[in-house]
């Protein structure tokens, strides 16, 4: 489906730079400015700083005279109003009505384009735009602290419409982890056990119910091979520090004849 962001009466150049950066980020590029505050707008510093890279979407933007203009071919169009009218379309989150505008059984009156509009940052959209509209979008906020700044009520709105159409699937970077076996586990255990009586943390005579609980808690923990190797490692450092404490300690005093 077509998708525009239609900023009209903008004022700020860095809302301009930081509307373009979101809709990238969600993959979205179709802009229109409608009537800015700088007829440079696009081609201004502040723009280009806050754009942080989305330059394609600047570059391709397009600033026009009218609000017709810049509805050109767009079929549903969505208002952006913090505050609902008392006349006028009906006022939805974002969510709700993009899940509505996509269920299966609206499919007939699917949409060929979707526009969505943000009005200027001092005074919001004028009713006479608003009353235009199919819905008026409001992004569900405080109510003690609704407001927004223009480029992020366009980050909010890009987000929810791209989750809508099927969001971007999330990569891990680190990768899929390799638990260890039973045997590596055991063995293990069976190393620290060891260890721990040569550090004398353990008794092997009475050991109580030592070793079991270990047992439960690495099995809690889920130990990946390369855990294991680091345990083994540990367990290794503490018997090679037994034994060195072992050779320093002074040779015991013989016994006196009574």
């Amino acid at each position: 489906m077509k998708t525009r962001f239609v900023l009209i009466h903008t004022s700020h150049a860095g809302n301009v730079g930081a509307a373009a950066r979101a809709m990238k980020v969600m993959g979205f590029g179709d802009l229109v400015l409608v009537k800015p505050r700088w007829a440079n707008v696009l081609r201004r510093e502040e723009t280009i700083q806050r754009a942080s890279g989305a330059l394609d979407v600047l570059n391709n933007a397009r600033i026009v005279e009218t609000l017709d203009e810049a509805l050109d071919g767009m079929t549903h169009l969505c208002a952006t109003a913090m505050t609902p009218r008392d006349f006028g379309p009906p006022t939805m989150a974002p969510r709700a009505h993009f899940s509505a505008l996509l269920a299966p059984e609206a499919a007939a009156t699917k949409p060929e384009g979707i526009a969505f509009l943000f009005g200027s940052e001092r005074f919001g959209m004028q009713n006479e735009d608003v009353y235009r509209c199919n819905v008026a979008l409001s992004i569900p906020t405080d109510p003690n602290f609704g407001s927004l700044n223009l480029g992020a009520a366009v980050q909010l709105i890009a987000y929810d419409w791209r989750e809508a159409l099927g969001g971007f699937s999330v990569e891990s970077a680190t990768g899929e982890r390799q638990l260890a076996d039973a045997a590596e586990v055991a063995g293990m255990l069976a190393h620290w056990e060891k260890s721990l009586a040569d550090i004398g943390f353990l008794d092997p005579a009475s050991p109580k119910k030592l070793m079991p609980r270990l047992n439960q808690l690495f099995n809690r923990a889920q130990l990946s091979a390369e855990e294991i190797h680091i345990l083994r490692g540990v367990a290794k450092a503490m018997s090679q520090a037994a034994a060195g404490d072992a050779k320093s300690a002074p040779p015991a005093s013989p016994s006196v004849p009574q």
